[in-house]
């Protein structure tokens, strides 16, 4: 989740500058995904709302609540383009495979244990140890796990590895299992299905840090200039979301929900837990086009971007600190639980950014210097 751009050496730092838009975007989503975390604690429609059914009441708690979408898509491509990154790099620095491959296992490990031993607790103010849950983090570990073992194919390997995933997973999701025999729970939900252990599973997110993975090809090595890479994404990302919006148009494939008509508001309400077909290349569409606007903008305007920047180079020390903080004031101290609307989750996003930022800035300068372990992984 928070694997840096790392040049292969000193001398191409005109590289690492080409890939600032990396840390750019990844300090966008975790802004938005900050946003969705104050709806949740401080947003009274969460007394009622069902996640594995987002509908809404009123434009705003649906604009709050699908802008967030972005996130877990975003976290899988980005971490899928930060592996290829740093086994490609590392490779040419003369490593060898399987101690670049272990290093990659060891950061997942490290995210799975993170997902257990602390974020699960902290969302609830560390009331008290609750290790019985998967989530995103942990769905991020087991992903960049898998990823090792096929990092170094070709790039069309790997999208028809990804591609395969993504076709084969609905059909996967009609295994029948009973939820309260635990080793099928955690079985069906760890790699498939969404319910109460687990609403990320990994098979479908692995695809897309793929994904992920085969786009660092082109953007880190193949497309040598930012109008290369800008042209491609855009094209890339137009035939993604081409492809979903067709799917959708024939029943959506995998996809629970039926619409009404083209257009219609229900044509384009999405199956994310598990995520859907017409979801996956849909919003694998929608983050490289995001990708492509940061970018544009860098050349253009640099300056913009600088708020991203800083969450960005330390994403996951601001995803632990931020859930900390959020179930600590929240759900430990019941102030202001729920109690809120649209503008109270806004609020609160805002403050909490204010909080974080100058903290991340001080976290990203610790981590340059520390050579403790769980420093450096976060």
């Amino acid at each position: 989740m928070n694997d840096r751009p790392v040049p292969a050496d000193a001398s191409q730092s005109a590289e690492q500058q080409r890939f600032e838009y990396v840390d750019q975007f990844r300090g966008f989503i975790v802004i938005l995904m900050l946003v969705d975390h104050c709806s949740f604690y401080f947003n009274s429609s969460w007394r009622d709302f069902d996640p594995f059914e987002p509908v809404f009441t009123s434009s705003g708690q649906a604009a709050l609540r699908y802008a967030s979408y972005l996130c877990a898509p975003g976290f899988l491509i980005i971490s899928g383009s930060m592996i290829w990154l740093s086994y490609h790099n590392r490779l040419k620095n003369g490593f060898a495979p399987w101690a670049i491959r272990w290093q990659i296992i060891q950061r997942g490990l490290f995210l799975v244990l993170l997902q257990i031993i602390w974020v699960n607790s902290a969302w609830g103010g560390f009331r008290a140890f609750k290790p019985w849950h998967f989530g995103i983090i942990g769905c991020i570990g087991i992903s960049m796990i898998l990823l090792s073992a096929i990092v170094h194919l070709r790039w069309q390997l790997q999208l028809l590895i990804a591609l395969g995933i993504l076709v084969i997973h609905p059909l996967l999701l009609k295994i029948p299992y009973n939820p309260d025999i635990d080793w099928q729970l955690v079985v069906m939900q760890t790699f498939v299905d969404a319910g109460k252990f687990n609403k990320y599973p990994v098979l479908p997110w692995f695809a897309m840090a793929t994904l992920g993975s085969v786009m660092a090809s082109g953007w880190m090595r193949e497309w040598k200039t930012d109008k290369q890479r800008i042209l491609m994404s855009v094209a890339i990302a137009m035939l993604a979301i081409g492809l979903a919006i067709a799917i959708r148009l024939v029943g959506g494939y995998g996809n629970i929900f039926s619409w009404s008509r083209w257009g219609s508001i229900s044509f384009f309400i999405d199956q994310k837990y598990p995520p859907s077909l017409y979801f996956s290349l849909s919003f694998f569409g929608l983050v490289i086009l995001v990708v492509a606007a940061f970018m544009a903008i860098g050349r253009i305007a640099p300056r913009l971007l600088i708020v991203f920047t800083i969450p960005g180079k330390v994403a996951l020390f601001f995803y632990v600190v931020h859930i900390a903080v959020l179930g600590l004031f929240s759900r430990r101290l019941g102030l202001f639980y729920r109690d809120g609307d649209v503008i109270s989750s806004l609020f609160a996003a805002a403050l909490m950014l204010a909080i974080m930022l100058p903290l991340c800035h001080w976290f990203y300068r610790v981590k340059q210097r520390s050579r403790n372990y769980v420093v450096r992984m976060l």
